[in-house]
């Protein structure tokens, strides 16, 4: 029998510190291959998403005409002065109207609210507002004469409808309320666009979806595209229901540190040790085995059981003591014995291989002859 030995402390470390600085090295490249390749957004209308509901279509469309594109996640980058550059802010997210406040105070010069809510509307496009009621997707007149519609002329819009102060160019609706608003606030342009998906991956080819966003996008040479997220500054008492903050970059850590288990896991998971032999206390003859189990199955009259478990012994030695192979014919083993100790081999048969003992003395008798046998082949 054998059993795994372990390894020392000592003997432990310095088996493992080659590994985990290997281990570490490779986390830490894979942390960085992660930050440096990865996204900066996700999601639906996201410049950097190629899903049919993303928006990198556009966004390349943009820089390849000269527009400096930087993808957001982060309010802070919102709140950036903004002098002499455009802001879109995309759907969704969980703003307070604080937020939204300190982004009308950052100074865009322009700012594109795609699918905004009453509190985005209410701080920085004020007099527009959502009507509840939503476009069918269908190829659309501008209906306006605001410039960036006229050149892109018609378009597949569909989508949520706001109504528009008197101030305001509304365009592509349905002659009561629009999908794509403009306002100009004396120094500052807002659009309101309430058709998200006509600038998505899958629509851009539209139409003249295109150029209605090159035209609505690009008025300036730097366009920070910022998708809110569910993230607020705000200290108020709203705070205490708001959902937890998880940085994005958490979940490229939450991967290097899983692909660090696996590798540790696999390293120490094949790891056995060495294998040596044990010495084991007492050894046990399988001839005093069976001797044993013989006594067991008289005491319990079981004369039959007991009978063929010294034959079993007898002949064990037997087949030891002559070379007789195991499986050999009991006439073989009869005649082979026979001719070794001159036994008659009719009295050997009867011995070896006869009927079970009627009585204990008959049983008594048999094992005394059995045992004179193997005296006999243990002792010549």
């Amino acid at each position: 029998m054998s059993t795994p030995v372990g390894r020392g402390t000592a003997e432990s470390w310095r088996a493992l510190r080659t590994p985990m600085l290997v281990t570490g090295l490779i986390v830490l490249a894979a942390i960085g291959i992660l930050i440096a390749t990865s996204a900066r957004t996700s999601g639906p209308f996201s410049p950097d998403s190629t899903a049919s509901d993303g928006a990198r279509a556009l966004a390349t469309l943009l820089k390849n005409h000269n527009v400096s594109v930087h993808s957001t996640e982060t309010l802070d980058d919102a709140q950036q002065p903004g002098d002499g550059k455009t802001l879109l802010i995309g759907p969704g997210g969980s703003l307070e109207r604080a937020d939204w406040q300190q982004i009308a105070n950052a100074g865009w010069s322009h700012l594109v609210l795609v699918r905004p809510g009453s509190q985005a509307l209410s701080v920085l496009a004020p007099g527009v507002q959502a009507t509840g009621g939503v476009l069918a997707e269908r190829s659309r007149d501008a209906g306006c004469d605001l410039p960036a519609a006229v050149k892109a002329g018609t378009v597949t819009v569909s989508g949520a409808t706001y109504s528009a102060p008197e101030n305001a160019i509304a365009c592509y609706g349905d002659g009561i309320n629009s999908t794509v608003i403009r306002l100009d606030l004396g120094g500052r342009i807002v659009d309101v666009v309430g058709t998200p998906t006509t600038f998505t991956n899958g629509e851009l080819a539209k139409d003249g979806n295109a150029a209605l966003a090159l035209n609505l996008l690009g008025t300036h040479g730097d366009l920070t595209w910022y998708l809110p997220q569910l993230e607020s500054t705000s200290s108020g008492p709203a705070d205490k229901d708001a959902p937890p903050l998880i940085p994005p970059d958490v979940r490229y850590i939450a991967w290097a540190l899983a692909f660090a288990v696996l590798v540790v896991a696999i390293w120490r998971g094949r790891r056995l040790g060495p294998v040596v032999a044990e010495r084991l206390p007492v050894i046990v003859h399988a001839s005093e085995t069976t001797e044993g189990r013989a006594r067991l199955y008289r005491r319990s009259q079981a004369r039959d059981r007991a009978a063929a478990a010294l034959r079993e012994s007898a002949l064990g030695q037997l087949h030891k003591a002559h070379g007789i192979p195991r499986r050999s014919d009991p006439t073989a083993v009869v005649a082979t014995v026979a001719a070794r100790t001159g036994r008659n081999p009719a009295m050997l048969y009867e011995l070896l291989y006869g009927l079970p003992p009627q009585s204990d003395a008959a049983l008594m008798s048999l094992s005394q002859q059995l045992d004179v046998l193997t005296q006999e082949v243990r002792h010549p």
